[in-house]
């Protein structure tokens, strides 16, 4: 494999990312995401303060109202109706916005919705006026004034990114609903305002604030093709994102010549226990050497590592296959306990990658559900890909509660599955691997970690020295004795007492199907097939 590489964006100009329809975007789905959901707290801003508005101008006309005088309590037309119809599409915004978090149109709906609160902004406030005791322009002069138009056009441009001539004619447009409004108060009776010069001197400060939106948005939409140009990462184009952990995040990422998806995962050196710069430079060897070893493996059980690399500042990241499925965790805690046939049928296949990686002198030290998926691959469904092999983990001091942790000067992995060699930071090989591999099966077996415990270190002491209780005395499903034993075997407290590899544990594991009805591909498929139905499809997170 070739040496890994900074990513750095290419030099010259940087062709704009596309949608999926091959249309420039300016944001990626998670930061468009991010502008739908400010559309949506704006729309329902918005149609709090029309109610308010609306009751406080019926307050403030009862205040102005002669004792006995109940005018302040009868429907105003037509103000009343245009502050419901602007409640009722405010709340419509607020619902799209809810339900499609991700749609481009979105932004353009944000633009049509600031022109039609503008328009009914510029009824209220010049028909209004003389209804709710406001003085007219010819008692109280033509000041140039900045409206509440102006303001919703400054929030919008600096709220919802769009392109910057799209912002710019809907701010003007939305800027004239003032003076139409004058217009329309004239045209019926409400007020004389004289020359239409007088109508743009007045607000002719709303059409300054157009123009300034325009760049307002420019630098907005700038912003998020930087994001977006940051994110096309050597020859992978980084998507919306797929999770996050305490090491880093998961993104969604195309291939840009081969259309390939895939998945990378950003690793920042802190999470390695870099604690300064030399710390992060021998972070960043260590992760080199392990991710080169991880990269040639081939089983068809390991997850297939594309690339790798180091960024300029420092963040790690693989380049890893996109798989579909779930984790072996999420399967028991959303299903239960599985079937002994259908557990052999998956450990025999974990086998087959731990077997290739302890050949090649490759230790996972971190064994456990949530890294191993299980998923359908081409035809063939309860397909098995183990995750990552290479990956130095999160090192830090863990809290007496914490059970996920590991504890800084101990050799790496997660206590509930944790071999007691590697609990005692003393040496390990191989079978380490399969003591955690005995802690899984159990858990698939029983749905219940082997041992439980609020304090780490008291967890820790259970894997050193107490004799773990068969899975099948911890459930109520048949688990015929042969794998009673296999579990038992890989959960020897001495490493010399445990199965001598991974494929003598394959082996066993193959004997044991002859105790069972074996689990067969048409029994996986039916199961997939009927949680498809009940489930979008997703892919998996390798977080």
């Amino acid at each position: 494999m070739p040496a890994p590489q900074l990513i750095l964006p290419p030099r010259g100009s940087t062709p704009p990312a596309l949608d999926s329809q091959g249309r420039p975007r300016t944001l990626p789905p998670d930061l468009l995401r991010e502008a739908s959901q400010r559309l949506g707290i704006l729309a329902l801003l918005g149609a709090v303060l029309w109610f308010l508005g609306t009751v406080l101008g019926h307050v403030s006309l009862r205040a102005q109202s002669p004792p006995g005088d109940t005018r302040w309590q009868s429907f105003v037309f037509p103000i009343d109706a245009i502050a419901g119809v602007s409640i009722i599409a405010s709340l419509a915004v607020y619902r799209y916005t809810r339900r499609h978090r991700e749609s481009r149109i979105s932004l353009d709906l944000g633009l049509a919705y600031m022109i039609a609160s503008s328009f009914g902004i510029g009824l209220v406030f010049h028909i209004g006026m003389v209804y709710f005791g406001g003085r007219p322009p010819s008692e109280r002069g033509m000041a140039p004034e900045i409206s509440w138009v102006g303001v919703e056009i400054l929030l919008f441009a600096a709220l919802i990114p769009t392109h910057p001539r799209k912002t710019v004619v809907a701010s003007l447009i939305a800027a004239s609903m003032n003076p139409i409004g004058m217009l329309i108060a004239r045209a019926n009776g409400v007020w004389d305002f004289g020359s239409a010069w007088n109508v743009m001197l007045m607000h002719y400060p709303d059409f300054l604030i157009a123009g300034a939106a325009g760049v307002i948005s420019h630098v907005v939409t700038q912003l998020g093709r930087q994001v977006t140009r940051a994110r096309e990462m050597g020859s992978y184009r980084l998507g919306e994102l797929l999770g996050r952990g305490g090491m880093g995040e998961v993104y969604k990422a195309t291939h840009t010549m081969l259309a390939r998806a895939a998945a990378i995962k950003l690793i920042r050196p802190e999470a390695l226990g870099a604690a300064n710069s030399d710390g992060a430079q021998l972070a960043v060897r260590r992760f080199t050497r392990e991710a080169e070893a991880a990269a040639n493996l081939r089983s068809p059980h390991t997850v297939e590592v594309y690339d790798f690399g180091v960024t300029e500042d420092q963040t790690l990241y693989f380049v890893m296959e996109m798989l579909e499925g779930m984790d072996l965790e999420t399967l028991i805690r959303q299903s239960g306990p599985l079937p002994a046939a259908r557990v052999i049928y998956l450990m025999r296949q974990v086998c087959e990658s731990l077997g290739e990686a302890h050949a090649k002198g490759l230790v996972h030290r971190d064994i456990k559900p949530a890294n191993i998926n299980v998923g359908q691959v081409g035809l063939e469904y309860d397909f098995v890909k183990v995750l990552d092999f290479g990956l130095v983990k999160e090192v830090k001091r863990p809290s007496a509660t914490d059970t996920r942790l590991t504890v800084e000067g101990m050799t790496v992995g997660t206590p509930t599955y944790m071999a007691p060699e590697l609990a005692l930071d003393e040496a390990f090989d191989g079978r380490a691997d399969l003591y955690a591999l005995g802690c899984v099966m159990y858990f698939l077996l029983t749905g219940q970690v082997v041992f439980e415990s609020d304090n780490v270190m008291r967890l820790m002491v259970r894997h050193i020295e107490e004799k773990p209780v068969p899975p099948s005395r911890r459930t109520d499903r048949q688990i015929p004795p042969s794998l009673d034993d296999i579990v038992l075997a890989c959960l020897a407290k001495d490493p010399a007492a445990r199965p001598p590899s991974a494929a003598a544990v394959a082996h066993a594991l193959a004997a044991a199907e002859a105790d069972v009805e074996p689990w067969t591909q048409e029994q996986a498929a039916v199961w997939w097939t009927s949680r498809a139905r009940s489930a979008p499809r997703e892919p998996a997170v390798v977080a």
